[in-house]
């Protein structure tokens, strides 16, 4: 299977205008002979690098509501039709897709940072909502649940994916590993300090290939109009600079880590390889305990509301 990380620049904050500029590459990485894609975390509409750079937590700040609204309003319905051209791209390029959005609450006006990952056939099969925003992105994301936690099928391998930080949650991996994950996807807004060692990591602990892709952003891909560009520009005219790497099961850097270019970056990745990293470690499998340690894992959709008529 050849899997693919697009290391590129949302058009940021344009939903509509990042939905085609991500349609666009995942033709491209068709191109060149993907099977599967994986985007940076909420690539769409983007990253709300504003809350690590300004004083995000002022309190009724005529320009964080305004950019809190903004993003808001850009954020993704997953099952409406604006997303749908991604699960036609999909299908129509028969590549298996993770995507990271930016998703609209059931309220409409809170935001998720979730990870949809797009069958070829079956459409979305799951959405994964971030289990724990971390540090500054809790004042813009609200918390998500372990609905999404789970592996898929395409090509002969089983895939899983998470967002950014909740890579580092021990349980959250267990909980993909115990489903027998063999290709892992970590999304990130775009840290090459921060990819490299847990990627190498996940690799070495679950014996899985591990695709971890970034994101691009600078100062330029701003909108003029954003009510705290000015701010950002004054306190980091960089915000995200990619990262993107595969890893092999015996923790071998394939390809990257990229940095500061839009690219794709490109691996191709044998189940062989993998089984034979088995051989002396599977953690949730001849090398686990069940009987001294195991996990429960939530896995329903939490709603505020349940409503029977």
């Amino acid at each position: 299977m050849r899997v693919a990380g697009i290391q590129a620049a949302p058009e940021f904050l344009d939903r509509k205008a990042t939905l085609e500029k991500a349609t666009s590459l995942m033709s491209d990485a068709a191109d060149g002979g993907a099977d599967l894609v994986a985007f940076p975390e909420t690539f769409v509409p983007g990253y709300p690098a504003w809350v690590d750079t300004t004083d995000a937590a002022a309190w009724n700040d005529p320009a964080q509501k305004a950019a809190f609204a903004w993003y808001t309003d850009a954020a993704v319905d997953v099952y409406g039709p604006e997303f749908g051209q991604v699960v036609e791209a999909a299908r129509d390029l028969r590549v298996f897709t993770y995507m990271g959005v930016a998703e609209r609450s059931p309220s409409a006006t809170s935001v998720f940072c979730s990870l949809v990952a797009i069958h070829p056939d079956e459409g979305i099969v799951s959405v994964h909502r971030k289990l724990k925003p971390t540090f500054g992105e809790r004042l813009a994301w609200a918390d998500g649940d372990g609905h999404g936690l789970r592996v898929h099928s395409w090509a002969g391998f089983r895939l899983s994916g998470l967002n950014c930080w909740e890579n580092w949650m021990p349980l959250a991996r267990t909980a993909l590993y115990a489903q027998g994950t063999q290709l892992h996807v970590a999304t990130w807004p775009g840290s090459p300090w921060l990819t490299k060692d847990i990627s190498r990591f996940i690799a070495l602990e679950g014996r899985v290939f591990v695709l971890s892709v970034g994101a691009i952003l600078r100062a330029e891909h701003i909108p003029d109009d954003f009510p705290l560009r000015d701010a950002m520009v004054t306190a980091q005219p960089r915000y995200a600079s990619g990262g993107t790497m595969i890893v092999a099961p015996d923790g071998t850097v394939i390809n990257g880590p990229k940095r500061d270019e839009e690219t794709i970056v490109y691996a191709d990745v044998e189940l062989s390889q993998l089984l034979a990293e088995r051989h002396n470690f599977d953690p949730t499998g001849h090398y686990s305990r069940s009987d001294v340690l195991r996990l429960n894992v939530n896995r329903r959709r939490l709603d505020t509301a349940t409503f029977t008529d």
